[in-house]
């Protein structure tokens, strides 16, 4: 089991690398438009006639060198300009844009963000310090009550129907729709006003109690948490009861079923455990799906997390922040898919890991 393990966990960290050099070799190619951001107040000033283009273009590659952009991008580049028409390529060493980025990262230095200065790592550990119990609270209560209401679907109670007929409806709901009909239901003054509708990041400068802080921070979680929980449930809670539903059908719940043994035990003892292998692969896809939802429910509770720093850095032209978050997702992904093979393991005995 050592040496798959080994191979599959190699291969993943490739291409985690290979997606993050891409995205650092295709930002760069924007470097102009990050240093003209990064630049707002001369370069207005020189629109306005009350500064020189002399001064704009030195402060230009004072900001380039302060960004380090500088240097060619890679090791070998082909100059814009070429005395024959034939195309030169030049070999750049290793005085380079990549491979600066490359040693720093061996190193664990993100780099530094384009806007604020600030160290990459430590703009993403403060966002994560908000999305993180934000999706995962969101995933465990998901797959809990997916397992729970699967298993009671199996059951084929009175209520089986209409319960599948909302979840089906929920599942058709757009993210921020949901989220939206939550904020302006149980955070709207002019109907229920239970949850605040944002300030979560001013929560650090208040001069409250312990626990009156950790009740705000509750407070605030519930609605964004609420909406993402909604959202990957049904689809969980259709899946699982689908499986079951065939593995009922099988003959061994059937031989059960002749031995006296009561539906809940079939279901429990002998059905759920064949038929959590496909839940099992859609947990492991809940990463890129709470990633992607926690960018909505951030934006529309005002949450300081990873989704507004990637949405803001893309739109701020801060590369640095975004291949790091590139990297971040990556390591999760790839934590994400090592806890599926252990899950396929311990569910079916029968499955081997393969080379």
């Amino acid at each position: 089991m050592g040496r798959p393990l080994l191979g599959r966990l190699l291969r993943t960290v490739l291409a985690v690398w290979a997606l993050a050099s891409a995205v650092f070799l295709l930002s760069r190619n924007d470097a102009n438009t990050a240093t003209l951001l990064a630049l707002p107040d001369f370069s207005a000033s020189v629109m306005a006639g009350s500064g020189s283009s002399t001064d704009y273009v030195a402060a230009q590659r004072v900001v380039q060198r302060r960004l380090g952009l500088d240097l060619p991008l890679f090791y070998a580049s082909r100059p814009h300009s070429s005395p024959t028409n034939t195309p030169r390529w030049h070999w750049n060493g290793t005085q380079n844009q990549y491979h600066r980025w490359l040693i720093r990262l061996m190193r664990g230095d993100l780099g530094t963000s384009f806007r604020t200065a600030q160290p990459v790592a430590n703009r993403l550990y403060q966002a994560l310090g908000f999305t993180l119990p934000l999706t995962g609270t969101a995933a465990l209560l998901a797959v809990l009550a997916a397992l729970a209401l699967a298993r009671r679907l199996a059951a084929k109670p009175w209520w089986q129907q209409p319960v599948r007929a909302v979840l089906v409806a929920v599942h058709a709901l757009p993210l921020f729709v949901l989220a939206l009909l939550l904020l302006l239901t149980f955070a709207n003054p002019a109907v229920v006003a239970w949850f605040p509708a944002y300030g979560l990041d001013q929560l650090a400068t208040t001069e409250a109690d312990s626990w009156s802080r950790t009740q705000t921070y509750l407070l605030h979680l519930v609605l964004p948490v609420t909406a993402l929980t909604l959202t990957t449930l049904p689809e969980l809670t259709l899946q699982l009861d689908a499986a079951l539903a065939q593995e009922l059908r099988t003959d061994y719940a059937t031989t059960a079923r002749a031995k006296g043994l009561a539906e809940e035990n079939v279901i429990r003892r002998h059905a759920l455990r064949n038929a959590l292998l496909p839940t099992i692969t859609q947990v492991a896809d809940l990463l890129p799906i709470l990633v992607a939802g926690a960018l909505v429910v951030e934006v529309v509770f005002a949450l300081p997390g990873m989704g507004r720093l990637l949405a803001d850095a893309a739109a701020g032209r801060d590369y640095p922040v975004l291949v790091g978050g590139v990297l971040l997702t990556g390591a999760a992904r790839l934590l994400s898919l090592l806890l599926a093979d252990f899950l396929y393991f311990w569910a079916d005995p029968r499955i081997r890991w393969q080379s």
